[in-house]
């Protein structure tokens, strides 16, 4: 499998104690954990790049991640799971947890009012699969932003998304190689916006494209369970 020349790695610490879902980047068990930064654009560069950064932590049974979104032009219109809510002002974290198929892969995006949507993919674009709702309702989402936002705000926001996703929901779709010391897996996270009036294609590990793509798991970074 071709590896991105400039490969992203992020090291994923496991989760201590209890954790509440509710959306607030400085709550003390966020606090020592590493941070990524979403710093590459694809295709034209922006008239204003956000600032995001994002953190994951986990345990046995749960993969839990948390977005901070420095931005501007926020807009979320979609309201139904497995919308199209890339269009909104989105995070994205796609993620291959079968070490024996690292070009198959699960894309969680959610915009900013919380909305998500969830698929398995074997072939982008050609072969995926849209997780069930019933299946999608176990993933705990918290956001700082009303479900709606619109009209769009123009000055600067700052909102965030966090997550606890069952690892059990995938193991219909998927094998899982389950977190552990040691065990890595490939993946990517994103920001975009691609239907408001500051449309971007930020990713965390850089993706070769001459178009905007998500969808290239080729270009995939690195986790690394602690």
């Amino acid at each position: 499998m071709k590896r991105n020349m400039e490969e992203s790695v992020y090291h994923v610490n496991r989760l201590k104690g209890k954790i509440k879902i509710d959306g607030d980047w400085e709550k003390e068990v966020w606090k020592n954990v590493p941070a990524l930064e979403i710093t590459n654009y694809m295709g034209d560069k922006p008239k204003f790049l956000p600032t995001t950064f994002a953190k994951l932590l986990y345990d046995e049974k749960n993969i839990y991640g948390i977005f901070q979104v420095q931005d501007r032009y926020v807009q979320c219109l979609i309201q139904e799971t497995n919308g199209h809510v890339s269009g909104d002002s989105c995070v994205e974290f796609f993620f291959s947890p079968d070490n024996s198929n690292p070009l198959f892969y699960f894309n969680l995006e959610i915009n900013c009012g919380g909305v998500p949507l969830l698929q398995f993919v074997t072939v982008p674009r050609k072969e995926y699969l849209f997780l069930k709702e019933r299946e999608i309702s176990k993933v705990e989402i918290a956001h700082s932003l009303p479900k709606k936002v619109f009209p769009e705000i123009e000055e600067d926001t700052v909102w965030t998304i966090e997550f606890k996703l069952p690892l059990k929901i995938l193991e219909k779709y998927a094998a899982i190689t389950h977190p552990k010391p040691g065990v890595k897996w490939n993946a990517n996270f994103y920001k975009t916006a691609s239907t408001t009036s500051n449309p971007h294609y930020l990713t965390w590990s850089k993706v070769n494209n001459s178009i905007p793509d998500f969808h290239l798991p080729q270009f995939f970074g690195t986790l690394v369970f602690k």
